[in-house]
């Protein structure tokens, strides 16, 4: 049950508190003038509102209608061209590889706040092992779990993980689609996509006018506020600008309150109708839930603590993102694209907290260690270019696409090493007390990365019905360290390696598919472009997987379904040497096999269902670990963090005239925290619901539960705490277009 005694605090020194109060008039003020157009002007005005979306595709820059208040698509959207998991702009039934495109409007309306709870509850196989100090962006994918494995891209665009951490995108608001591959994805985009890539794609510049607002509030005092504007500046630029805002007084008793500001523009010039130049710019404030985990009582969460936040009170976490992006298209011909993008991601983050929590039976208190202080600067500057050719190869049909991406990568990290100090408070009654570290916040390292890579796609269809896809990229990153504290301790180190792709689809009908992949991938021992000196002299470790699927839309479009099954392998784990347990080899092993499937059925014209499952055995093949002294093999165990069992199940019912419900069940089997199987997670589910009630052809009211049946459960954690997931909370929501 939710605790009435949980207190109420503000988030301070945040534009969005300024946003909010502001901007609660302007949408009162709108909503109730596009109340009134809406009266008047009827059906008309919402045909009036259909969105034409300027985007790229395999054919140059088009308009792309799409209606914003209509009913969200469903499926995985298998005739939609995409460039995640091809750059030759292939549907996924012309892919083969595993690949779903999420909505935004889907997002949005089943309440998904975030890009988190959009992924892990809408994608097959997806979880989240997201925690503050990974910048609550690491998820798990087909066994392999982190932000080293499974890569994010804004975009198209990589930011490379910096010390273990990405931190944007974070909000859904200016969400176009989410576009997931699961497997090996490394010949697309490089080192660190052995599990799966999450591109997200945000809203693009419109030609026609489009306004809307949404506001919200909820228990712990939530609030959110969000607005977007596109349309024509003239007869050839375009624009889009979105902002979002969320602010809450959090469902934890002490330190539990967050805020965030999102704001992503884009300018759009349609110079001539084969050339487009499109400048954009995304901005992100986070001052996320100061929560480190629930410390584990007798091996269980104690319902007496559940609500308690262990960390001290002038804890900090801020992370700042800054990501501008110049894009060229230029399709000369229909049968050729040009493209070109270049970039400037930045990222600034802070933490100082007290991090980790355990129990400690002999005094009956919590003991408080890691006082943690850490900055990072990090700046990525680079350009990616392709160009993609159709026309013939020995008398059949061809598709060719190659290019470069080249980037400069400038880290720093300063920090308060080796994170000395602790402190005992009782668990039941105690305060948080204030920070303090016996060592001083200095300058740890700095690095500097260079990395380029060519790479190159083709496909060639042997037959209306088959066709064979092929792709290859090398990749030669160069990484500088220099440690002021132990100037030794510098190095540069440079990497190179070669990726692959080959794979067949037949398609039997137009709308199916029948496939089969082989692809390698590679990973890095740690975040590269934070090595240390221990981790230099590794190579990168290798992985490949075989995998075959059958996809198939049917009911004239209304029902979609996808079947795939795959083994993964991955090589070069770091592990102890048998007789030298002080000694890493990286001679280690670690594998999974498994299958997933989606289903989405329109089934009667007022009731749709969408589900998927994921099952899967992941195991450690050939991995040892020093443990006392000794090296102790833990071949054939559960990798840390991977669940063997992941499924998501959505309803949505058409009740009555203007009314809509949804319901979400997510489910996450159990998962360990350490090598040996001993600290087991416990599965969970957790049940999402919310009731849409449609006031006007341009508006709606939304009433959203989560965690309806106020689980508590694990999201992730250690042997000694867990960080657990929000109980049961509502909001209400009120959406408007004008």
């Amino acid at each position: 049950m939710l605790s009435d005694d949980r207190p109420r605090s503000s988030v301070e020194h945040l534009p969005a508190v300024l946003l909010l109060s502001a901007g609660a008039l302007i949408l009162h003020v709108t909503s109730l003038a596009a109340q009134d157009r809406a009266d008047s002007a009827g059906e008309a005005h919402a045909v009036a509102l259909e969105e034409l979306a300027v985007q790229g595709t395999g054919s140059g820059t088009r308009l792309m209608a799409r209606t914003p208040y209509t009913a969200a698509p469903t499926g995985l959207n298998l005739t939609a061209p995409n460039r995640s998991g091809s750059r030759l702009d292939l549907s996924p039934l012309q892919t083969p590889a595993s690949i779903e495109v999420i909505p935004g409007q889907k997002i949005r309306e089943r309440g998904q706040e975030t890009v988190q709870e959009a992924i892990t509850q809408n994608a097959a196989g997806i979880t989240t092992i997201g925690a503050p100090g990974n910048g609550l962006g690491a998820y798990t994918s087909r066994g392999f779990a982190g932000v080293n494995s499974v890569m994010q891209l804004y975009d198209g665009t990589r930011l490379y993980v910096g010390a273990g951490t990405v931190t944007y995108p974070f909000d859904t608001w200016n969400v176009d689609r989410i576009e997931v591959l699961r497997g090996p994805a490394s010949v697309l985009y490089g080192d660190g996509a052995i599990g799966g890539v999450i591109n997200v794609v945000p809203k693009k510049p419109t030609a026609v006018p489009i306004n809307a607002a949404r506001a919200a509030l909820g228990s712990d005092g939530v609030k959110r506020l969000a607005f977007d504007s596109g349309g024509p500046v003239g007869e050839s630029v375009f624009y889009r600008l979105n902002v979002s805002a969320n602010q809450a007084d959090g469902w934890l008793r002490q330190n539990g309150d967050f805020a965030n500001l999102a704001v992503s523009g884009a300018v759009l010039f349609q110079a001539t109708p084969d050339l487009a130049f499109t400048l954009s710019h995304d901005y992100g404030y986070q001052e996320p839930l100061r929560y480190f985990g629930t410390p584990l009582i007798g091996g269980r969460i104690d319902p007496r603590i559940r609500f308690n936040n262990y960390n001290v009170n002038d804890s900090r976490i801020v992370f700042k993102d800054n990501w501008t992006q110049f894009k060229t298209e230029w399709t000369p011909t229909a049968d050729i694209t040009i493209r070109n993008t270049a970039y400037r991601l930045v990222s600034d983050r802070h933490w100082r907290n007290v991090e980790t929590y355990s129990f400690v039976p002999g005094t009956g208190l919590i003991r408080r260690t890691d006082p943690i202080e850490i900055f990072h600067n990090q700046e990525q500057i680079g350009n990616r270019f392709d160009a993609a050719f159709k026309g013939e190869l020995f008398g059949f049909r061809n598709e060719f696409v190659a290019g470069f991406d080249v980037n400069h990568i400038r880290f720093k990290h300063i920090n308060n090493s080796p994170y000395r100090g602790e402190s005992s408070v009782d668990p039941f009654v105690f305060s948080p007390g204030i920070f303090t570290s016996l060592d001083p916040t200095t300058l740890g390292y700095l690095t500097n990365s260079n990395q380029y890579s060519l790479f190159a796609e083709n496909r060639i269809e042997l037959t209306d019905q088959l066709s064979l896809i092929a792709g290859v990229r090398y990749d030669a990153p160069t990484v500088r360290r220099e440690d002021p504290r132990r100037p030794s301790a510098g190095f540069t180190k440079d990497f190179s390696a070669v990726s692959y792709r080959f794979g067949a689809v037949y398609n039997p009908t137009p709308d199916s598919a029948l496939y089969a992949s082989y692809a390698t991938a590679v990973d890095p021992v740690g975040s590269l472009i934070t090595l240390t000196l221990a981790q230099k002299d590794f190579q990168l470790s290798t992985g490949e997987q075989f995998e075959v699927g059958y996809k198939q839309t049917f009911w004239e479009g209304r029902g979609e379904f996808t079947l795939a099954g795959y083994r993964i392998k991955k090589d070069n784990l770091l592990t102890v040497d048998p007789l030298r347990p002080s000694v890493s080899v990286q001679v280690g092993s670690q594998s999974s096999h498994g299958v997933e499937a989606f289903a989405s059925l329109g089934l009667w014209e007022n009731w749709t269902v969408e589900g998927n499952i994921a099952l899967l055995h992941a195991q450690y093949d050939d991995f040892q670990q020093a443990v006392g002294g000794v090296a102790v093999n833990f071949a054939g165990n559960q990798p840390i963090n991977v669940p063997e069992r992941v499924a998501n199940l959505w309803l949505s019912w058409a009740f009555a005239p203007r009314w809509e419900a949804r319901a979400g069940i997510q489910f996450v089997g159990e998962t360990f925290s350490d090598f040996a199987n001993t600290a087991r997670r416990p599965a969970y589910e957790v049940v999402n619901a919310s009731v849409d009630y449609r006031v006007s052809e341009t508006s709606h009211f939304s009433l959203r539960a989560y965690n309806l049946l106020d689980k508590i459960y694990p999201v992730t954690g250690s042997s000694a705490a867990w960080l657990l997931g929000r109980p049961r909370s509502v909001e209400v929501a009120y959406s408007i277009a004008f």
